[in-house]
């Protein structure tokens, strides 16, 4: 019997509730807001990945407590330090510009920089949305691979031992996915690693928080990583109205069936297991229709723009803005909120808005 991993100190809460099961399974297969522009501009470093066009012919251009509400702007970071915050650090970031490697270096600067969330020697994945292997990024069924890149970039800077990028397909093979949505590339490209997901690890593990749904089977690392940063792409969804933050956890999880029995209240129920320390939201471009998986470049909007936070209902409800609706508006986000998983009061937060 192939023993369980080993339970770091962040997440033995989250597992002890089923150790017996999980080992058993280990060895199994199973399928307000103010704009302040930046304080200094300096030199962006982007990774050295395979052409991505900005923009394409086609594309239309109870709350946490808030432990501040002064409002600054970032300086970008240097490619080998990050800068010495001047002000405290916003609660959400929404950083608008041209370039997606700048604005997402901002917004992870607004929130305090990545040291705040990266440790000497850490173990860190990154989870982007590569649902499917139908189409290349510029069609935004994908997270845009020179986000996801930077965020790797900005990690190693920052002292990780380890970054992998890791999802669950459900289109298509693993590797034609990676290959396809230009992610693999950009990822290897700045010396981040892409993991393939093996079905035989997943673990069954109890949900305490679960209202709906009381255990899942998950991949192992992602709760034994010492940060996990969650970076979907703002797109529609057939039955959920819009796939953000919450949503994209189901990348993680073996059987998906499963979650479309009551599906947004189990959403939220897997986001109160999974809880990944950094949202990063991709609004570079949105699929505003024929989502999850688009197809037609009329339905892609170039917003340029990134949205961060520590806290992924707040991140959720602001990127629900960009469609014209409220988080509210998401069955999962609400029922996220009701969790105690974050808020949906955008009002009584610190947004720090910055257009480069």
């Amino acid at each position: 019997m192939k023993p369980r991993p080993p339970i770091s100190r962040r997440n033995f809460i989250k597992l002890t509730a089923t150790a017996a099961a999980a080992a058993a399974l280990a060895s199994c297969t199973s399928g307000e807001s103010t704009t302040t522009p930046a304080d200094t501009a300096t030199t962006v470093v982007k990774p050295t990945i395979p052409f991505y066009p900005t923009q394409t012919a086609n594309a239309s251009t109870s709350a946490p407590a808030d432990p501040t509400s002064a409002e600054a702007g970032p300086t970008e970071a240097s490619p080998t330090a990050e800068p010495t915050p001047t002000t405290a650090p916003a609660y959400l970031a929404v950083v608008h510009g041209p370039d997606p490697s700048a604005i997402t270096r901002a917004a992870i600067d607004a929130l305090g920089g990545m040291t705040s969330f990266v440790k000497a020697g850490y173990d860190v994945i990154v989870k982007p949305n590569i649902c499917t292997d139908y189409h290349p990024p510029e069609y935004a069924s994908t997270t845009n691979p020179i986000v996801v890149a930077t965020l790797v970039t900005m990690c190693l800077e920052a002292g990780a031992g380890r970054v992998r990028v890791m999802d669950l397909p459900f289109g298509g093979t693993v590797e034609s996915a990676y290959e396809i949505s230009g992610i693999k590339q950009a990822v290897e490209a700045v010396g981040g690693e892409m993991h393939v997901m093996s079905r035989p690890k997943y673990i069954l593990v109890d949900i305490p928080q679960g209202k709906n749904i009381s255990s899942v089977e998950i991949y192992p690392d992602v709760l034994e990583a010492d940060l996990l940063i969650n970076v979907p792409i703002a797109k529609t969804h057939g039955t959920t109205i819009l796939t953000l933050g919450a949503k994209n956890l189901m990348g993680v999880i073996l059987d998906r069936n499963q979650m479309h029995v009551n599906l947004s209240q189990r959403i939220a129920d897997l986001a109160s297991l999974v809880q990944p320390e950094l949202t990063v939201i991709d609004a570079v471009r949105i699929l505003t229709a024929h989502g999850p998986t688009g197809g037609d470049l009329a339905d892609v909007k170039q917003t340029d723009t990134i949205i961060a936070s520590r806290d992924i209902v707040a991140a959720d409800a602001y990127a629900t803005t960009l469609f014209g609706l409220t988080g509210a508006d998401i069955g999962y986000i609400k029922a996220s909120a009701e969790l105690g998983l974050g808020t949906l009061d955008l009002g009584s937060i610190n947004i720090r808005e910055i257009t480069l």
